[in-house]
């Protein structure tokens, strides 16, 4: 039998040369055949016969062609992991690595200000030491994405996944939902059996995102099967203020994890509910395929997939 390679493909596969792999990572990072052309200095149709090359080579499909762009497949993830960081060292070595581009422009990113602030600028601080340039933005997803197609955005944190094939979207990060109060209004509330939590709320004041109570009334439906009938004490459009309203004793909310993380532990916040199976909501990081030839694009990229793993 004969062996397997890492790709999967049976048999034993020819060695890709470096130019033929240096061709693929510059596509997969740049979004597009034409992107990756202009980063190389070849024609679009040398890079398009070098990645037809490679995939006979590795016997599998690395790129779906877009309308506008290509996106990577699964196969692709798996070489650009397995290749990149011995390619950027090359390339180091010789002065034309991605680092030694200091005429690159900044990155532009987006998201939300909370999951920015507490989670993606911090992963990204490494890179800012090392001459990475960022302009950041904060806002909703659904204008940050419009933002983005327009060319506004290099990267966008999204809270949904954008519709559409227009825009490139991997999976971030998990949030997990949980319902907190200060200490003093969790005893309150924990006098009546779990089962009447959401009425044991009923007469505390209710700290919240928006008005129309978004994040609070998926809580409602997820864990107690039932509508919320309660209108906000207090709204403010940043879940760093709610948390520390709530911390403060104003009032109980539903929060992500990640946010109010410390101040579980430490005991400044308590859980009102423990349920099996806590609301989740998954964030995306979206990019327009084949616009940006900046290199810090992809190391930005790749930065926060890889924290992303760990948040």
């Amino acid at each position: 039998m004969r062996p397997t390679d890492p790709l999967g493909t049976t048999g034993t596969p020819a060695q890709p040369d470096l130019n033929l792999l240096r061709t693929f990572l510059a596509v997969y990072r740049s979004g597009s055949f034409t992107a990756a052309a202009q980063l190389l200095g070849l024609s679009q149709p040398t890079v398009t016969a070098q990645i037809r090359s490679l995939e006979r080579q590795t016997r599998r499909e690395l790129f779906e062609r877009l309308p506008r762009g290509v996106a990577p497949t699964a196969v692709a993830h798996e070489l650009a992991a397995r290749v990149a960081a011995p390619l950027d060292a090359l390339a180091a070595v010789t002065g034309h690595g991605p680092r030694a581009e200091a005429h690159a422009e900044p990155v532009h990113l987006a998201g939300p200000a909370e999951l920015l602030s507490t989670r993606a600028l911090p992963a990204l601080a490494p890179l800012v030491t090392e001459g990475v340039r960022l302009r950041v933005s904060t806002g909703l997803t659904d204008p940050l994405l419009d933002e983005l197609r327009a060319g506004r955005h290099d990267l966008v944190i999204a809270t949904t996944r954008p519709r559409g094939r227009t825009l490139s979207a991997v999976p971030l990060t998990d949030e997990e939902f949980v319902l907190v109060a200060a200490p003093v209004w969790a005893d309150r509330a924990a006098e009546r059996p779990a089962a009447e939590t959401p009425a044991a709320l009923h007469d505390i004041p209710l700290i919240a995102y928006a008005e129309d109570l978004p994040i609070v009334r998926r809580y409602w439906r997820h864990v107690f099967g039932r509508r919320l009938n309660c209108r906000a004490a207090v709204s403010v459009p940043d879940l760093r203020a709610v948390l520390a309203l709530v911390t403060a004793g104003a009032g109980f909310s539903v929060l992500p994890r990640y946010l109010c993380a410390g101040e579980l532990a430490s005991g400044a916040l308590v859980l009102l509910a423990t349920p099996e199976d806590t609301p989740i909501n998954t964030g995306f990081l979206v990019q327009r395929p084949g616009t940006s030839d900046n290199p810090h694009v992809t190391l930005v990229r790749d930065r926060l997939l890889e924290a992303g793993r760990t948040w």
